[in-house]
């Protein structure tokens, strides 16, 4: 298949491109480089646009026939949502409806999402399968739950199939392939604890150490991006038999605490991490983790990760050489 991979210059994005080429299919990225990489797309055709310019859109779609498209572009700091709205509901919402249009108008039919555990809101379970009450609390889930209900709604209208694949908390690195994660401002756990190893930034925080957990500290479920690739490659296959607009939990079947992501990476690492306890954050969970049942049922997906050693090995390997 010939797949038009959006975002794919970013985090997530880049680690699908050597999975789609392992497959045999054939990648075309599409990203504005605000956030991506341009090293980080590799050997795949990279054409610089913008979901908000359907100009952009057009064209690529013109270039080419594609059989599907994958959609990672997207912002994605929750904060950031909280004190701009509007920009994230922008970018995210309405540049998914270009996206779509664009689709409809060229004639591909397929589209794998990449959503969001955040579309939740706050867990009524210590596990959450997708029965568990859309209720998102911030503009980030809000805007990705929105565009699940489009997805939803393009199928029944327009015949649209779609996977909606929500993640909880992307993980790791492909070093091999000279991919990692990089953000500015890099706000996720694994490689922050990293960077404090190595003495940049500005120091680990550790936000809350009261928590009703084991050791005080929220539990989140951590999620290898080779997994992801691997569950939107089996999402790929499910739409060619079952049509209709479907959504699947992510995750890695268990959680790890924040005290134990720092030990963990003591252990991989060989150093001490060194950290400071502050506040809880407004909105942050005790526990965060998935049930992935479905995924394994509809898609046939098993995560290959599932320790949190082996996922801080990969990511550490990348950023003791990182490319960009």
């Amino acid at each position: 298949m010939r797949v038009l991979v959006c975002g794919g210059a970013g985090y997530i994005g880049s680690h699908m491109l050597p999975g789609l080429a392992a497959a045999g299919h054939q990648a075309v990225v599409f990203d504005d480089l605000s956030t991506g990489h341009r090293e980080a797309v590799g050997d795949a055709p990279l054409v610089e646009g913008d979901l908000s310019r359907p100009g952009d859109l057009d064209a690529v779609f013109a270039g080419a026939r594609f059989d599907a498209v994958m959609h990672f572009a997207a912002r994605s700091l929750v904060a950031e949502s909280v004190r701009e709205p509007l920009a994230y509901y922008e970018h995210n919402v309405a540049g998914t409806l270009r996206l779509l249009q664009a689709m409809r108008r060229a004639g591909v039919e397929r589209l794998v999402f990449s959503s969001t555990a955040a579309v939740y809101g706050e867990p009524r379970s210590a596990e959450i399968d997708e029965a568990h009450p859309i209720a998102p609390i911030n503009p980030y889930g809000a805007g990705k739950a929105m565009v699940e209900r489009m997805l939803a709604d393009a199928a029944r209208a327009y015949g649209l199939r779609s996977v909606s694949l929500r993640y909880f908390n992307a993980a790791g690195a492909d070093p091999a392939a000279g991919i990692g994660e990089s953000h500015d401002p890099e706000t996720h756990l694994i490689p922050n604890v990293l960077r404090a190893m190595r003495g940049e930034g500005d120091g680990l925080k550790v936000y809350g150490a009261d928590y009703p957990t084991r050791d005080g500290t929220c539990v989140r479920d951590y999620v290898h991006v080779h997994d992801l690739a691997a569950a939107h490659l089996a999402a790929l296959d499910y739409m060619d038999s079952v049509p209709g607009a479907h959504a699947f939990n992510l995750g890695n079947g268990g959680g790890f605490s924040v005290l134990e992501v720092i030990e963990a990476a003591r252990a991989v690492v060989g150093r001490e991490v060194p950290y400071t306890v502050d506040a809880r954050r407004p909105g942050d969970p005790a526990v965060l983790v998935a049930s992935s049942a479905l995924a394994r049922e509809r898609l046939g997906w098993r995560p290959a990760y599932t320790d949190i050693g082996a996922i801080i090995a990969t990511a550490w390997a990348w950023h003791r050489n990182p490319r960009y």
